[in-house]
């Protein structure tokens, strides 16, 4: 996943909520999240075994997003949020041709979520989650759709994500001269509650770094915002996109 550092989100509407019995606690007076923060992604993965002809192989990989609140010094510029996400999956390159798109990408595996936090601002789940990859030319498409897997009752701190985040999400990309246009949707159409996110990535502007900028709208920017609507915006650099 893309590794990126922005030095500024804006969000339409930053989520206090989750973090107000914590206020009170400390007593802190007028608390409030500032609506622009920063935010990075890190992410990397490794092959654990592959066939000589490396169409299959299992791999391990891992991911943390994080949301500084680094300009609101009210607070002593927090770390809002963290996301650690590690998976462990087994890939398979059909490479399959039908109707001028090329099937090149199938995986299959366990993925958890979680922000590693003690209640009441806890929030994880686990997934099955399969990913189906095809391709035409420059443009590509990712298909996603997942099964969390079932927490008893009284260890579910997100029993309802689900109609926030849906059972799958599809991401379209483009690349154009250098340049890589990615559109992300989620949802439930159950609940008509989903996400839309878009991404442009530059072309490289300094050694490796590219240009960053990336626009999301609806639930779950992060999971302490799963069931929290918002709008935001971000720019800063990118070493890589989704391809």
């Amino acid at each position: 996943r893309p590794n990126y550092l922005q030095f500024a989100r804006y969000s339409s509407q930053p989520n206090n909520q989750p973090f107000q019995e914590l206020f009170d606690s400390t007593r802190t007076p007028n608390p409030e999240l500032n609506s622009t923060e920063a935010r990075f992604q890190i992410s990397f993965k490794a092959r654990l075994w592959a066939t000589d002809d490396r169409r299959f192989g299992i791999w391990a990989a891992y991911t943390q997003q994080s949301q500084w609140q680094i300009y609101n010094s009210d607070l002593s510029r927090p770390f809002r949020e963290n996301n650690y996400m590690p998976e462990l999956m087994v890939s398979y390159r059909p490479d399959f041709e039908f109707g001028g798109f090329h099937w090149r990408l199938f995986n299959f595996g366990y993925n958890h979520q979680s922000n590693d936090r003690a209640d009441p601002i806890s929030r994880g789940w686990d997934r099955i989650i399969a990913e189906f990859g095809v391709e035409r030319g420059n443009f590509a498409l990712l298909i996603r759709p997942w099964y969390k897997i079932p927490d008893s009752d009284s260890q579910d701190e997100n029993p309802d994500i689900t109609d926030y985040y849906g059972h799958g999400d599809i991401t379209a990309i483009y690349k154009w001269r250098g340049h890589s246009f990615q559109l992300m949707g989620r949802g439930n159409l159950d609940t008509q509650k989903g996400a839309a996110q878009f991404s442009w990535t530059s072309p490289p502007i300094l050694g490796p770094l590219r240009a960053y900028f990336q626009a999301f709208t609806g639930y779950g920017d992060s999971l302490i915002d799963y069931n929290w609507k918002q709008n935001s915006v971000g720019i800063g650099v990118t070493l890589n996109d989704l391809l």
